[in-house]
């Protein structure tokens, strides 16, 4: 997998995940809250599996790999 995800995009990610996943703890919005936990994961992978199928790439290092 090579790394897609990068930067603000990254930071973003993983913020937004973190508070809905808050907000969905504390009762303030439904369990669907809970989805932020896809953010935040593919903040921390740098790996999005939509931007591979639409052919996105904000990382700024063209060959980064994960292994």
């Amino acid at each position: 997998m090579k790394a897609n995800v990068g930067g603000f995009d990254k930071i973003g990610r993983i913020a937004i995940g973190i508070a809905l996943i808050g907000l969905a703890a504390n009762g303030n919005i439904g369990a669907w809250g809970f989805l932020g936990v896809v953010p935040v994961l593919t903040g921390f992978s740098s790996y999005c599996p939509l931007y591979s199928i639409f052919k996105i790439n904000t990382c700024p290092l063209k060959t980064e790999k994960i292994k």
